[in-house]
């Protein structure tokens, strides 16, 4: 069976096989795994001389772990496995055999170990440990004379700690319990004699192989979490550690030397990391002397040598690691308000020795030091604030802490001296330093809630110490310290706005915002805004958006702050220009009110860049680059398009006579009409770059419009405000209806015409409504996708809102055109998820369209003598997704809209609270539909019973039971609106369904309480879901 075996194993790692083959060796491997037996077959080849390939053997360790974990072999098996095994190593590893196997091959045989340790250790092998520790040799000999064995050793106990003690991973709880059992029995059998056998190695760490010592390190710092810390904690063992620690002179950390260094202070941070009492926790900080093993290290060549080609990061990050430990510790202690006096007392004379080793690396050069330290910083800052609102300030003995913390954030918040802002290939380092700021913007958060007053102090004596040596003319400020203090000015509004603004009647909100003022007019004096660097220039306009309420109440700055912007719009940096665009809308649209006689001049200044230019994308453009970097053609087009809106703010202010808004409009969009013209041609004849040009002009023409009004319809505001430039761009529509009739097959025209349409409400008021059939027969064509037309269908809602009074007679015109476009989306068959998808949302969208007509008593036009032949297919296709049991969200809508129609056209209540009242809603005051009652009683009443009987319904569905509470409501609405009638085919119904009198009576009492209140009502939904569970039970 071992040649079998082995030549399975050859076959499926042969690359040259056939898949044919391939396939069945595998095939045959797995089914020995499954049965588990081939354990003997694969130990023999193993162990065999000569020795197979390493995949062979590899491959035949792990059949025999899957024997071994999966089996539950017998003992006597698993005792032969160890015996054949032990032997082998004894052979393999002896002094002089050169025959120790390969690094992978030990680590797979000592899984295997591993495996029978955890089976055989409670009672067949309770020598495990001792077999081990005799192959690696005596106290003379160990990690010295024979270092195959020891290095397996050490293996081995690495092993055994991932199998049983490894914290991250997740274990059932009969693994959990077996783990425990297996710890405790190490802690009583062996714990002490492998400490021993650590100290031994480590004894002779300058005579041995440093990648020894190395392991040796490592593995005392993954057991120290669970054994007896004083089996490890002792004189001899921490001399070592420090000797090791304490190494001077190592050029590099990669070397040996340098890896025994580094795994020495990992140790250490091990072991402070171990559970215990504060107390202990304290006095174990107190006996590793770690503020002096600290303070050497940091005052040793490879850390205080800094910006040197001698500075060793990476010890700096192991040490890092080490204070944040320690510090994490002390900090927890100082939270516990059960710890008593003398311990508190010791923990407050560590935290202060501690704190400005935790700053040092804190403010280490390496951002990667700085990170690793931010844990501790953010405990000890929260335990500061937690003492300050306790007792409304920071003890005196903690105070001293804060000045250099967050002069520490501050100066960490500053780009690196080796920084290039925005150069090609930065973009990581760019978002790795991004996130640290994120990172540091938290600490200094926490440090303003400690102490507020000291945080405006030093926020406003760096930045306005930054823009007084800009003013002086100071040769030696560099872009990086302006982008600080801009970057943390703009981190100010935090405090300076963040409840009723940045002022109040007039003046400064609070003291924050007074010093932001401050801010504000020292950085407008300094001249930044002409810095030429463009990370500079970008976090001024970032601020000048920001706190534009600043300017509100300064308004002779605004002249100069728009020159500014202008000239910035006009920038060289790609980067820095199309962001402008975007900063420049926002800024003009806040400050609109007060642009003054300045708006044709700043329209004047931009009108070169409205200039419009399509450019086919290009193919090989990364398709994965972010927004912020998106420098694509389209991209640029996108943020034009926020000129556009900018100037359509601009020429619309109030300030601006009626004659200068219409003059203003005729000047930006005639080149637009005139470059449409010319390009149309083009278009027609299939030129993809024309057609995007004519697509870019729609948009530019929309969005232009939208500037001129951002006017959108609300409950609160549904009146079109008064346009005083319909004139102009009723001319706009009309073009952009043109090219839309001629390119009606663009997908992408069809877009930017849609947009283009929803955005001229505003402008063009009721005027609109005489272009409305053409938008139609333009948006709604044959190419029409399913997701046009539920966004075309939302925005004629908002039409139909907007101008419910004057628009029923067009809507009677377009209604039938644009229902037989939606039936003929609605009956397309989805190829695909995304087309199911889509055809869902056109059907939502197509029940709310019909909602809003019958909302707002409109429900005349679907029953008009040009739509009578629609209202046939209306009323099938919402009893057709009222039984749709693959939708229930959209079935719940079809009755709801079905509830509506009855409520709208069958006259006053007959029965219920609102009987024999006047209704005073336009709604439900049109006039009631001629043979409605009956025509509902014969077609919706029955959907109450074919609901739930529809093929797939699952009434104890939780989105299906809405829909049974939505049949319930017709119900309640039926009875509501047509009163005894319906009573009567109720009880025929019933009766036919086999139910007795008492039954119906039940049933129709039940019905009638629904109108007692919202109690009775909700007693009624219930009843009936429960009702039609013991219909569909009884068919079953």
């Amino acid at each position: 069976m071992e040649a079998q075996v082995e030549n399975a194993i050859e076959i499926a790692s042969n690359p040259t096989s056939s898949q044919q083959l391939r396939g069945q060796a595998i095939d045959y491997l797995n089914q020995l795994r499954t049965e588990g037996s081939a354990w003997q077959a694969a130990l023999t080849l193993f162990t065999r001389d000569p020795r197979p390939t390493d995949f062979v053997r590899h491959t035949s360790l792990d059949l025999v772990n899957n024997a071994v974990q999966e089996h539950r072999l017998d003992e006597q098996s698993l005792a032969y496995i160890k015996d054949t095994l032990m032997g082998h190593i004894r052979q393999s590893y002896a002094p002089g055999s050169g025959a120790a196997d390969t690094n992978h091959i030990q680590n797979k045989l000592m899984q295997t170990v591993t495996y029978l340790f955890v089976a055989l250790y409670p009672s067949a092998w309770q020598s495990f440990f001792d077999d081990f520790r005799a192959l690696a040799g005596d106290q003379a000999t160990i990690g010295s004379v024979n270092t195959a064995t020891t290095f397996l050793y050490l293996r081995m106990l690495g092993q055994v700690h991932d199998e049983i003690a490894d914290q991250l991973v997740a274990r059932p709880e009969d693994e959990k319990k077996r783990n425990t059992e297996l710890k405790d029995l190490i802690r009583q059998r062996d714990a002490q004699k492998i400490s021993l056998s650590w100290q031994e190695v480590l004894a002779k760490w300058r005579e041995s192989d440093l990648a020894l010592v190395e392991m040796c390190l490592r593995t005392i710092g993954r057991w120290v979490s669970w054994t007896d810390i004083n089996l490890i904690v002792n004189q001899a063992m921490i001399a070592t550690f420090l000797e090791m620690a304490g190494q001077q002179g190592i050029a590099d950390p990669e070397s040996p030397a340098g890896r025994v260094r580094d795994a020495a202070i990992d140790t250490f941070s091990e072991i402070v990391g171990k559970k215990m009492s504060p107390a202990d926790k304290i006095e174990l900080i107190m006996f590793l002397n770690l503020s002096e093993v600290v303070g050497q290290l940091i005052t040793s060549p490879a850390l205080a040598e800094f910006n040197s080609p001698n500075y060793d990061n990476d010890l700096a990050e192991t040490v890092a690691k080490l204070v944040n430990n320690i510090v994490f510790d002390i900090v927890k202690i100082l939270e516990n308000d059960s710890v008593d006096e003398q311990t508190r007392q010791r923990a407050d004379d560590l935290i202060r020795i501690f704190t400005p080793y935790l700053l040092r690396f804190f403010a280490d050069q390496y951002d990667e030091v700085c990170s690793t330290v931010i844990p501790s910083l953010t405990d000890l800052l929260t335990f500061l604030r937690k003492l300050q609102k306790k007792s409304g300030s920071v003890p005196p003995q903690y105070a001293a802490v804060l000045p250099p913390v967050l002069d520490a954030i501050i100066a960490k918040m500053k780009y690196d001296e080796t920084a290039d802002w925005g150069e090609e290939g930065e973009q990581t380092d760019e978002a790795e330093f991004q996130d640290l700021r994120r990172r540091l913007h938290v600490l200094q958060q926490t440090v303003t809630a400690i102490d507020e007053p000291y945080y405006v102090e030093t926020l406003s004596r760096v930045v306005n110490g930054t823009f007084g040596r800009l003013s002086q003319g100071d040769q030696t400020l560099n872009w990086r310290e302006l982008e600080l203090a801009l970057h943390e000015m703009y981190l100010f509004g935090e405090l300076a706005i963040r409840n009723q603004g940045l002022f109040a009647k007039r003046e400064p909100s609070s003291i924050a915002a007074q010093q932001l003022v401050v801010m504000m007019n020292s950085m407008i004096d300094s001249g930044l805004a002409s810095y030429p660097h463009p990370a500079v220039q970008l976090q001024y306009m970032e601020i000048c958006v920001r706190y534009y309420q600043f300017f509100e109440q300064n308004p002779h700055f605004i002249p100069k702050v728009l020159e500014n912007f202008v000239q910035l719009t006009h920038n060289n940096h790609i980067k820095v220009r199309s962001r402008s665009w975007y900063l420049f809308q926002r800024l003009v649209k806040h400050l609109r009110a007060q642009l003054g006689n300045v708006s044709y001049n700043i329209i004047q200044a931009v009108g070169d860049l409205l200039a419009i230019k399509a450019e086919l994308p290009d193919t090989s453009e990364d398709e994965m680059s972010s927004d912020e970097e998106d420098q694509s053609a389209d991209a640029l087009f996108n943020s034009q398009l926020y000129l556009f809106e900018a100037v359509g703010c601009i020429a619309s202010s109030n300030t601006v006579s009626v004659e200068n808004k219409k003059l203003y409009a005729q000047t930006i969009m005639s080149p637009l009409f005139a470059d449409l013209e010319q390009t149309l041609s083009q278009a027609r004849n299939g030129d993809e770059r024309a057609i995007l040009q004519i697509h870019h002009i729609i948009m530019a023409l929309g969005t232009l419009a939208r500037g001129y009004s951002d006017w959108v319809p609300s409950n609160n505001n549904s009146a079109v405000p008064q346009s005083e430039v319909a004139d102009e761009f009723i001319k706009a529509s009309e073009a952009i209806l043109v090219a839309l009739e001629s390119l009606n097959t663009s997908g992408s025209i069809r877009h930017a015409a849609r947009f283009a349409f929803s955005r001229m409400i505003a402008v063009l008021g009721s005027r609109l409504l005489q272009q409305l059939p053409s938008w139609i027969e333009g948006l709604l064509s044959l190419s029409s996708s399913m997701d046009e037309i539920s966004t075309f269908l939302k925005v004629l809602g908002q039409i139909i809102f907007t101008f419910k009074s004057e628009i029923a007679g067009i809507l009677d015109t377009v209604m039938t055109p644009v229902l037989q476009r939606i039936f003929t989306a609605l009956a397309v068959t989805p190829s695909g998820t995304d087309d199911e998808i889509q055809l869902a949302e056109l059907r939502r969208e197509y029940l709310n369209f019909i909602t809003v007509v019958l909302n707002h008593g409109l429900g005349s036009v679907l029953v008009s003598n040009a739509n009578q032949a629609t209202f046939e297919p209306i009323i099938s296709s919402i009893e057709t997704f009222a039984r749709d049991t693959h939708d229930y969200p959209t079935a719940r809508l079809a009755i709801f809209v079905l509830i509506r129609m009855i409520s709208v056209w069958s006259g006053p209540d007959k029965v219920g609270p609102g009987a024999n009242t006047a209704s005073t809603s336009p709604v439900t005051t049109q006039a009631p539909l001629p043979g409605f009652d009956n025509y509902v009683i014969e077609r919706f009443s029955p959907l109450a019973w074919s609901i739930p009987a529809s093929p797939g319904f699952n009434s104890k569905d939780a989105q299906a039971k809405q829909v049974l509470y939505e049949a319930a409501n017709l119900q309640t609405e039926i009875i509501k609106k047509i009163g005894e009638p319906y009573v009567e085919r109720l009880k025929n119904d019933l009766s036919g369904m086999g139910m007795g009198d008492d039954g119906v009576d039940q049933y129709l009492r039940t019905l009638a309480g629904a109108f007692e209140g919202p109690k009775k009502e909700k007693e009624w939904r219930n009843f009936f879901t429960q009702f039609v569970d013991r219909m569909l039970s009884g068919r079953a």
